[in-house]
């Protein structure tokens, strides 16, 4: 959908994460009803305000053990929690964050209900995603919310075709001074992403690619529980070696922290994994996700550079598939020698047995 197409705003997406961060109320409203909901995470409310029902995710209502959690499509599905009594925001964090679990054992019985708007609960889950906050908010019953969004807003907020070309310039980097950057940003999205041509773009030949989606701790802070940081250093040092041998390499770096649960949501995603569960587990104990990127906007970045084919850098057959299903012509899948190191290696196990990476 295009932004003006109907009477979609995608300007009210980036509102309702703006409130959502802020911790104010919103109004969701899909095809089967509307929900006013406080974020339980980062609420802010006048003292005393309670609800009767608390939305979460099913994977979250799974770890809880919920006696008649209903079988959900995925982990990510809403779930609507009624208790013996009304909800208040301390009990809702306690319910949300895992960190909590072991502090504040659960003081129910909690039943699930349910669930009337079901399209508004799915764009909930959603938005706390893209405003990087843990998916559980309080139902509200006459609330005064700061920001009303329609899902069909969402579906324009995330159609690709917003993305844009915004600069570009002459980028010299280690690994081969030829090179450019170009920036890509949708109007009302404040993620920006990247693309690094390395040597000269030709139309005569697929670059040699890398889609890499940010890692704050690997990329930048070298941490070793992740093989982030390594596979970029090594993927732009493989580019600057096909530059030289006459082809061209492009490196997209999506800002997409965490595979798309956000910095916060991955450090409690750590924190978790410190206590014994894998990256899948963790992430399905903060009701979130594990595999939440972006494609689409990978495959308009590439439309944009007049990329047509591509020889891509992965270890993952899945991303393979997934730039495929968007009309990414991948004609090589190129593998790529993952960082291992003492610290990660509960992390690449993961990757090759839970997640279908060659390695």
């Amino acid at each position: 959908m295009n932004e003006g197409a109907g009477d979609a705003n995608p300007r009210a997406v980036a509102q309702a994460l703006d409130a959502l961060r802020h911790g104010w109320a919103i109004r969701l409203t899909g095809s089967d009803g509307a929900l006013d909901l406080l974020p339980a995470e980062t609420g802010y409310s006048e003292p005393g305000v309670t609800a009767h029902c608390l939305l979460i995710s099913a994977a979250r209502a799974a770890t809880l053990k919920l006696a008649n959690q209903r079988e959900a499509a995925t982990p990510h599905e809403p779930v609507l929690i009624h208790g013996a009594e009304p909800f208040t925001l301390a009990l809702a964090r306690e319910l949300a964050d895992p960190a909590l679990d072991l502090s504040h054992p659960l003081s129910g019985p909690f039943r699930a209900d349910h669930l009337d708007a079901h399209d508004a609960a799915v764009a909930a889950m959603e938005l706390a995603r893209l405003a990087g906050i843990l998916p559980a908010y309080l139902v509200m019953k006459g609330a005064d919310p700061a920001v009303s969004v329609d899902t069909a807003d969402l579906a324009a907020f995330a159609d690709p075709s917003r993305i844009t070309i915004q600069a570009r310039a002459r980028l010299p980097v280690a690994a081969l001074a030829e090179a450019e950057i170009v920036a890509f940003r949708a109007r009302d999205d404040l993620r920006e992403h990247v693309a690094l041509v390395i040597g000269a773009q030709r139309g005569d030949r697929a670059p040699l690619m890398r889609l890499h989606s940010e890692c704050l701790t690997g990329d930048v802070l070298g941490s070793l529980k992740c093989d982030c940081g390594p596979q970029l250093d090594a993927a732009l040092a493989a580019m600057a070696e096909e530059a030289r041998a006459g082809g061209w390499g492009l490196l997209l770096y999506l800002r997409q922290e965490g595979r798309g649960i956000g910095l916060i949501n991955k450090l409690r995603a750590y924190e978790l994994q410190d206590q014994g569960f894998d990256t899948v587990e963790a992430n399905e104990r903060l009701g979130l996700p594990n595999e939440s990127r972006d494609f689409p906007v990978a495959a308009r970045m590439l439309d944009l550079l007049g990329v047509r084919a591509i020889r891509l850098m992965t270890n993952n057959p899945a991303k393979v598939a997934a730039l495929e299903a968007v009309g990414v012509k991948v004609l090589e899948r190129v593998p790529h020698a993952p960082g291992a190191n003492a610290h990660n290696e509960r992390y690449l196990a993961t990757k090759r047995d839970r997640s279908g990476h060659l390695l």
